[in-house]
């Protein structure tokens, strides 16, 4: 059996015999004596109180502590477009992540609608029992259109795809620069992919002092004056490519520093399009499952380079796991809403983690102890 059928096997099982990874379990022991408290008669007193005082309704209730994952199953891992059954395995695997990692409960909302104001409308009717909303798989640009449409309305909203994966990346360049002796404000990025976590890389790269970021997607480099973008491409024309060129991979890798993948693409990047770099080139292909190019394929140019993946299974893993249990804790603690300054904040604060960064070590573990409490931190102060 080879690795790939392995794989499947091993996790359809583990999947089939828990009948899936989450439950919920209960904060206080039940008795006969209890019972009056926690119930009726009892639990009428608490929802007096809360009732002359809505805003006390997390003092009472796990409701602070309590996040909504929110998806249309529009952008299911491993799927595409698909029915919003398909994406409760993955959002399964968020809800077990965060309760294992931060100690925060979560709930896995996958909705029977593709329909961005029906979302929305459903967040706004779902309000009372949640304190925050994760977007998770959901399309761009309703993604982003979602998601600002919420923070408008007060409701304190995270979108992993596109700002859990741009306070990775950053964290990431940040320390991979290092180990090469460039600076963010000289480089040249190449940003391939400008769909949900393009936008939020680009967004994040540009806030932190990137000025040179060309921007490529399926129709070719980003560019002002374009035919048939976006609110979201127009904006980022606007605030990239200085010299406005046009063109496809080739013309937008030319005389990069660095190279990001987000494209959902294997193998779309090559040796020949690594020979177009500047020397000791920083290569993130982090599309999942599969990577935009592997190591092996840029050492048929250079043996000097920085390589992150998505994967597991190579040294620099780009992982949103990096980011959402400790962003997520902060958010229910600080009810505040997820700026671009604070992204950046957190992007130096995880790199910083690493004292000491090398080719091979350019971020921290998702595992590390440090993490969680030290993005809280960030966002508590």
């Amino acid at each position: 059996m080879n690795k790939a059928n392995s794989l499947k096997n091993e996790a359809l099982r583990i999947h089939k015999e828990n009948k899936g990874k989450i439950e919920i379990a209960p904060k206080v022991k039940v008795s006969k004596e209890n019972l009056k408290l926690l119930y009726t008669p009892g639990v009428a007193e608490v929802s007096r109180e809360i009732a002359k005082n809505p805003k006390k309704v997390s003092d009472y209730t796990n409701r602070g502590n309590l996040v909504a994952i929110i998806t249309d199953g529009s952008r299911t891992l491993g799927v595409g477009d698909s029915f919003p059954e398909a994406s409760l395995p993955v959002m399964e695997g968020k809800a077990l992540l965060l309760k294992a990692l931060a100690g925060v409960d979560a709930v896995p909302l996958c909705l029977k609608t593709k329909k961005k104001e029906e979302i929305i409308k459903t967040v706004e009717i779902l309000s009372p029992n949640f304190e925050v909303f994760n977007l998770e798989d959901i399309v761009s640009p309703k993604s982003l259109e979602i998601r600002e449409e919420l923070e408008k309305r007060n409701f304190v909203v995270f979108h992993d795809d596109e700002q859990g994966t741009a306070i990775a990346t950053l964290a990431a360049l940040i320390n991979a620069l290092k180990v090469v002796g460039k600076k963010l404000e000289k480089i040249k990025v190449c940003l391939i992919g400008a769909g949900t976590a393009g936008y939020g890389v680009f967004k994040i790269l540009l806030f932190a002092g990137v000025k040179k970021i060309v921007v490529l997607d399926k129709k070719g480099i980003i560019f002002r004056g374009r035919k048939g973008d976006n609110k979201y491409q127009r904006e980022i024309a606007k605030h990239s490519n200085p010299e406005n060129i046009k063109g496809g991979k080739r013309e937008a890798i030319s005389d990069s520093d660095v190279v990001i993948g987000l494209t959902g693409v294997k193998n779309l990047i090559c040796a020949e399009d690594i020979k177009l770099m500047k020397p000791y080139p920083i290569v993130f292909a982090l599309s999942n499952p599969e990577p935009e190019i592997y190591p092996k394929e840029i050492e048929k140019t250079t043996k000097e380079y920085i390589f992150a993946s998505g994967r597991s299974d190579f040294k620099n893993q780009i992982n949103n796991l990096l980011v959402f249990p400790g962003v997520l804790k902060g958010l229910l603690k600080a009810k505040k809403k997820m700026t671009l300054n604070l992204q950046i904040k957190i992007a130096k604060a995880i790199s910083n983690l690493v004292k000491n960064p090398k080719r091979d070590f350019i971020i921290p573990s998702p595992f590390d102890k440090r993490l969680i409490k030290t993005i809280v931190n960030c966002i508590l102060k």
